[in-house]
């Protein structure tokens, strides 16, 4: 089976779940893909010229996969394709919370990108979303979204779009990690890790709110800051070089990925706070690598962290997250983890491409 993936902005996890399903398939896949910069004009153009670069291929698929950042009535418009259409979301336009820096949500011209996202599920075959909590929450969000326009809303078209719609989870490549491993062993003081994109919808001031708190009771501990950073620093960051200096090992993107690995081997504890994940690679990578995570009861993390069987990975508010990092901070090394193992290896690509094969492959998915 030859599938060809389009993908509009081929950067951070975008490109890696691509790149990981292309060399762990079966099937032949291909990926056409434009850098990833500049979203909303990706959102906007980005069609168009892939459209382009489709023509040029020798490459005839039996399946085209485009992913939520393509504007996809516009590329089917142009290519015509002989074969099934389906799409990915990673995110989506409603629920996903911009900036409130941005000067279009200020001007209300932030409404045409959830449009883009309704027009391609409306129009694909086939609609993935890469959780449950996310295939909700778009409903959800699209509902919102069409009740707010003053007629003709097609409220029906949620049905036609739901009757094609299931979950797939995110593929990862997990195994990568291995060959950094080390096995932790016990030291003075636990490594607390944030490894998330440095911007808002992770909700960072109360992550540093928390371990601000912890530090002015006198818990002793080790702080390792990664993930990437944006143009423009929040302040939150800023104050913490300052405020949390005494405990920070690391604090800025990894350059490497072998640094990165070694980080993530070698933390604790992640206390998460995010306001907004539709899945948490991230999350999945740290949890991979035996780092507890401390998550809210929140998203997607009771679906796929198991809240029935793990309630002392969760908390309800952020007096509790204190009250439960303090614990293991305090407790750290009489904590078992075996079973973070079995959370996070499930969505390798060596299982997860076998799913995602077989999905495509089945005539009556797509």
């Amino acid at each position: 089976m030859k599938i060809l993936i389009v993908e509009p902005f081929f950067s951070g996890s975008h490109k890696v779940w691509a790149k990981g399903y292309a060399q762990s398939s079966q099937h032949e896949v291909e990926i056409i893909s434009l850098p990833g910069r500049f979203w909303k004009w990706r959102m906007h153009g980005g069609a168009v010229t892939l459209a382009k670069r489709y023509h040029k291929l020798n490459f005839n698929p039996d399946l085209i996969l485009a992913t939520d950042m393509l504007n996809l009535p516009v590329f089917q418009s142009l290519v015509k394709p002989k074969c099934p259409v389906a799409i990915y979301f990673h995110e989506n336009q409603f629920t996903y919370p911009w900036s409130p820096d941005d000067e279009d949500l200020e001007l209300q011209r932030d409404k045409h990108y959830g449009f883009i996202n309704y027009s391609s599920a409306l129009s694909a075959d086939q609609v993935y979303y890469n959780s449950q909590f996310h295939l909700d929450s778009f409903f959800t969000g699209l509902e919102d979204f069409l009740r707010q326009f003053p007629d003709y809303r097609e409220i029906q078209n949620m049905d036609k779009i739901r009757a094609k719609s299931s979950v797939l989870h995110l593929g990862m490549d997990l195994q990568k990690f291995d060959v950094f491993k080390i096995e932790k062993k016990e030291k003075f003081l636990p490594l607390i890790l944030w490894n998330h994109r440095w911007e808002h919808d992770k909700n960072p001031e109360a992550f540093f709110d928390v371990l601000t708190q912890l530090s002015q009771k006198g818990i002793q501990f080790n702080l390792a800051v990664l993930g990437e950073e944006f143009k423009k620093e929040l302040p939150c960051f800023t104050n913490a070089r300052e405020q949390l200096q005494k405990h920070i090992v690391q604090f800025g993107y990894a350059e490497s990925f072998e640094d990165y690995a070694n980080w993530l081997w070698r933390a604790d504890i992640l206390p998460v706070t995010s306001n907004q994940d539709f899945f948490g690679g991230s999350i999945m990578e740290a949890v991979y690598c035996n780092t507890i995570p401390l998550l809210p009861n929140r998203l997607t993390y009771p679906e796929l962290f198991n809240r029935k069987r793990n309630p002392h990975l969760f908390y309800e508010e952020d007096e509790e997250l204190l009250i439960k990092l303090e614990k293991l901070v305090m407790n750290y090394f009489k904590e078992s983890t075996p079973f973070l193992k079995d959370i996070s290896e499930q969505f390798d690509w060596t299982i997860m491409a076998r799913v995602y094969d077989e999905e495509f492959a089945n005539p009556n998915a797509v």
